[in-house]
């Protein structure tokens, strides 16, 4: 009768243990279907991002290779300056023509600094330039307020261009995006930036090393703000960067990887060096399933 007792005594610390561990897996289980870092995709092996809305697509069919929170309407930042672009490019206006940063594109709302002085004459052409490829405030402010109509009318070319581009979840109220209020979606700005490849000069400004102008008889030099494009393993048709507290980092490009054409999408990533690691994550990942070949 005691060998008996014992025997299920221990059976029961079996039967106990084993139900931890299965209570353990669920937990565990549990935990990362909530990660908010995994990304959906069409292959088994997931990719772990930083940025909080993903959108990877292949430039030429539309397919969606990874998302993550696609449609979240979200502050974008610098990335309104490709919908700057875009709409100075369509109205025709004269690029040669001179133009006089005033006090009038100072910024108001954030108080960013810009080396680009009152009373220094830069072409619309290196104000989009620099818009383009170091974010300056300042050329987008002035290339906005000489637009005809001005500033106002400048926003409203904006918004009507976006809803011509099917883009419903954006909203434009400044040509810089230091305003919180410049709102999209991850699957909006994919819209964009197919659009924006379709200009030459876009293309070519976004990818930009760097420039040099001269102001007041001094040269300065600028960078570009996507150091992905100073390296030599990147081929990137199209950039552009943006940040300000409320938007997190944000990233959008057109790029070759694993032999493809894409359009990347990173917004809201926390960390200085995040949009460029989820960069980075996402050609690795599209790399290792290209070399894996399809399934089934």
């Amino acid at each position: 009768m005691e060998n008996t007792q014992r025997s299920l005594h221990h059976l029961e610390k079996i039967v106990a243990f084993a139900a931890l561990i299965a209570v353990f897996a669920l937990m565990i289980g549990f935990a990362q279907a909530k990660d908010p870092s995994r990304v959906k995709s069409g292959a088994p092996e997931e990719v772990y991002l930083r940025s909080s809305s993903v959108l990877v697509q292949d430039a030429a069919s539309g397919e969606t290779l990874l998302a993550k929170n696609q449609a979240a309407v979200l502050p974008i930042a610098s990335i309104t300056k490709l919908m700057t672009a875009v709409v100075i490019l369509d109205s025709g206006i004269n690029l040669e023509q001179r133009v006089a940063i005033s006090d009038e594109d100072y910024d108001l709302v954030k108080g960013t600094h810009s080396r680009l002085r009152p009373g220094t004459v830069l072409t619309r052409n290196e104000l989009l330039l620099l818009a383009l490829m170091s974010s300056e405030n300042r050329a987008a402010f002035s290339l906005a307020r000489t637009y005809p109509g001005g500033t106002t009318a400048f926003v409203a070319a904006m918004n009507a261009k976006a809803q011509a581009l099917g883009m419903q979840d954006t909203r434009y109220v400044d040509p810089t995006g230091l305003s919180s209020s410049n709102v999209s979606s991850a699957r909006d700005l994919a819209r964009l930036v197919a659009a924006a490849h379709q200009y030459p000069l876009i293309r070519q400004f976004s990818t930009r090393d760097s420039a040099k102008v001269q102001a007041f008889g001094r040269t300065l030099g600028y960078r570009n703000t996507n150091g992905l494009v100073r390296n030599a393993d990147w081929d990137i048709e199209l950039s552009k960067t943006g940040y300000i507290a409320e938007a997190g980092r944000c990233l959008v490009m057109r790029v070759r990887m694993a032999s493809r054409e894409v359009i990347v999408v990173l917004l809201d990533s926390w960390g200085k060096f995040s949009r460029v690691g989820d960069a980075n994550r996402i050609r690795k990942w599209l790399e290792a399933n290209t070399a894996k070949g399809p399934r089934g």
